[in-house]
């Protein structure tokens, strides 16, 4: 049986994985994700493991959101580390949210679920019910415990001379890296950014609404006007005015982008 843990604190990872090799030792761990983005990377060019163990709050978001980009079957059990209101509120037929620090005897008992589970072929989709609607539920339900702290950056501050703006990120149409970091809204205008690289912007990012189409580029959905694809697999991105921009897709990112935009 296969698994894959998606958390962020190293530590807490580490001590999982020890803790399902004591309690589970023909369960064997693929990888380690310390992120939602480098989930997002991982899942887009790796086939679904038998098991996901999930922390609910990561660095750059909540791990529902995985959900909402992609269209995963395997059972998932959660860890977390919110209070016991929290996990009632989240409990769901048939999937597993575990307290932190996760207890051998809890894990064992939710990874046996989970084997009998596999062994019936039966995936989320065979859990109570849950699906991708339930992940819905649930980070709505996560966002009003958080007293609605937003999952992303809703503004940039640019440098105007001497003076700092704030640019709101549902105006911005593209984040462009050419030796400083740039914003341009969908009107047209040019702002620089003080971060060190587009890596940081791109983490504060919706996945939603924005795309990383290469080191050059982020872009958001509603600024793309069409598409053009070339013999070799490649792709144009032609932005909307008045930015005139043309942006490269390359073959290996193709796929992923043509998921990303008709989700």
């Amino acid at each position: 049986m296969t698994a894959v843990i998606i958390e962020d604190e190293a530590l807490v990872a580490r001590e999982l994985r020890d803790k399902i090799a004591a309690v589970a030792p023909d369960v064997r761990i693929l990888e380690i994700l310390p992120s939602l983005r480098t989930a997002r990377k991982w899942f887009l060019s790796n086939a679904e493991p038998d098991l996901l163990f999930m922390d609910v709050q990561l660095s750059d978001g909540v791990s529902f959101e995985l959900f909402d980009t992609l269209t995963l079957q395997c059972p998932v059990i959660f860890t977390t580390a919110y209070d016991e209101y929290a996990i009632r509120a989240f409990k769901v037929n048939g999937i597993d949210y575990l307290l932190k620090p996760v207890s051998e005897e809890d894990l064992a008992r939710a990874i046996g679920k989970c084997q009998r589970l596999v062994a019936g072929g039966q995936g989320i989709g065979g859990m109570g019910g849950t699906g991708t609607s339930t992940m819905a539920e649930l980070l709505q339900a996560l966002q009003q415990v958080q007293q609605g702290t937003p999952l992303y950056k809703e503004k940039f501050i640019a440098r105007v001379r001497n003076n700092w703006i704030p640019i709101a990120t549902a105006q911005i149409a593209v984040f462009i890296r050419d030796n400083l970091n740039y914003a341009y809204t969908f009107s047209g205008e040019k702002y620089i950014l003080d971060y060190a690289t587009l890596e940081e912007i791109e983490e504060l990012l919706d996945p939603r609404l924005f795309y990383r189409a290469n080191r050059q580029c982020i872009l958001h959905s509603q600024a793309i006007r069409s598409v053009r694809p070339y013999e070799n697999q490649k792709l144009a991105v032609l932005l909307k005015d008045p930015l005139k921009m043309e942006v490269d897709i390359s073959r290996e990112k193709a796929p992923g982008f043509k998921r990303w935009l008709e989700r």
